[in-house]
């Protein structure tokens, strides 16, 4: 049951240093009162003492999100990849075997600390082992299914979220008509384009982009943040890694995916899906932010947000989306 009580989200806004403590300790952990803020704005994550010396790291879930279903759904998909060996920063478990913790109106877990650096994604060899960890990561999820994660598509990430652009006060009046009218007239090539690929839905990181990868002394890209785990296609877990001009995508494409074919086959028709959800992306970026502007670790976070020049960027960035959909998909 997903937790829709106003108390809890304002106690979540409100959460201090005292409870975060409090908490962890409530669990097993001892904590050594050291607590730090990372740069976490949908859940709140803490990087946290014991006292024993070592530092885990703390995420409190932001209420009315998630289900518990669904949040132990993302756990357990961690814990069958790390027993696989695929090398993911999966949440602690107690020692009754409990990795989803609560505390008064609080929801939390705890990881270990990892350190490491951003991948460098000019670089083939890193790139090629991004490629490798996810066909072996997709390789595992090909196994699994999700009951209670959401999937990859148009209507929730695209739909639902320009409606609720539109209802609410967000918009500047005089950009609501042109944002309405650019995306009545984008979506349905969104809905299309995707509706002509016949992919098949696999177990996803989700939100796989650079800054979900320490990248460690050793070589190893250590993955992080399972949060939006989802159904769906597998370019969704490759399509961030792919940008610039033409001939700079597609070489980085084949970096990708000389890794990836290394454990598993990737449908190639899959890559008519880069701009869609590139598209979708965007959409669902200004929702988001929308939905969290109450929040203020939003409005610290994103001031330009109530900007009309960030709207005017916004639509034009929908605008350029229409084009590059019109665009020859990339090959390899």
């Amino acid at each position: 049951m997903i937790i829709q009580d106003t108390d809890a989200s304002l106690a979540f806004r409100s959460l201090d240093p005292n409870q975060i403590l409090d908490a962890i300790d409530s669990v097993g952990w001892h904590t050594d009162g050291r607590v730090s803020a990372l740069n976490s704005y949908e859940n709140r994550v803490y990087s946290v003492g014991l006292d024993d010396g070592t530092t885990v790291i703390a995420k409190f879930y932001r209420p009315g999100r998630w289900s518990d279903e669904t949040i132990l759904e993302e756990h357990a998909f961690c814990n069958a990849l790390l027993e696989h060996d695929i090398p993911v920063i999966a949440p602690l478990s107690d020692a009754e075997g409990q990795s989803l913790h609560n505390h008064g109106p609080f929801r939390f877990c705890l990881f270990p600390r990892a350190g490491g650096r951003p991948p460098e994604l000019d670089n083939p060899e890193q790139l090629a082992v991004i490629g490798r960890t996810l066909g072996r990561l997709h390789l595992v999820a090909d196994t699994l299914d999700f009951q209670h994660r959401p999937f990859i598509d148009a209507s929730r990430l695209g739909d639902e979220c320009a409606d609720y652009l539109l209802d609410s006060d967000i918009l500047p009046d005089h950009l609501a008509q042109v944002y309405e009218s650019v995306i009545d007239d984008l979506m349905p090539e969104v809905h299309e384009r995707i509706d002509a690929v016949p992919y098949r839905e696999i177990c996803l990181h989700g939100d796989f982009h650079p800054g979900n990868i320490l990248w460690g002394s050793d070589g190893t890209p250590h993955l992080l943040d399972f949060d939006d785990c989802a159904l769906g296609p597998a370019i969704q877990d490759l399509w961030m890694f792919i940008s610039g001009d033409r001939q700079y995508a597609q070489a980085r494409l084949g970096d990708l995916l000389d890794g990836y074919h290394e454990f598993r086959e990737f449908d190639e028709r899959e890559l008519a899906l880069i701009e869609p959800l590139r598209t979708l992306r965007i959409i669902h970026y200004a929702a988001w932010i929308a939905r969290r502007w109450e929040d203020p670790a939003f409005t610290q976070a994103f001031p330009f947000f109530a900007s009309g020049r960030f709207w005017d960027e916004h639509i034009q960035s929908l605008r350029e989306q229409r084009a590059a959909l019109e665009e020859p998909s990339l090959i390899y």
